[in-house]
């Protein structure tokens, strides 16, 4: 059972980028905002920075892969709109190695203990 929403609203992706708390790896960007809502909903923002459709579509399975790996092994402190923003880098590398810095991002951030 999915324990999470994807976040599709602008509203929300502007009001994450300007409230929330930014944490940045070179692989990875990451905005978290505590909601109201009462369950976890994430976004992925991927730039034509990227490279071509098939880069950015790689770039966002390599992250959700990832944060579905971490949120099975970890539970977050409460509940957060979290955007993971790809980089350059995204695309050369693993979800291995994605999940390593998103996993000190969130806990940067303080969704994670």
């Amino acid at each position: 059972m999915q324990k999470y929403l994807s976040l599709n609203q602008n509203t929300d992706f502007q009001r994450t980028y300007h409230r929330g708390k930014s944490s940045a790896k070179p692989a990875l960007v990451v905005y978290c905002l505590k909601n109201r809502v009462g369950i976890c909903r994430v976004g992925i923002t991927t730039s034509k920075k990227i490279g071509n459709a098939v880069q950015r579509n790689r770039s966002r399975r390599i992250i959700r892969a990832a944060y579905q790996s971490i949120f099975s092994k970890y539970s977050l402190k409460g509940n957060y709109d979290i955007i993971f923003v790809a980089r350059t880098k995204t695309k050369y590398l693993k979800s291995t190695d994605i999940e390593k810095a998103m996993l000190s991002c969130l806990k940067e951030v303080g969704a994670i203990e």
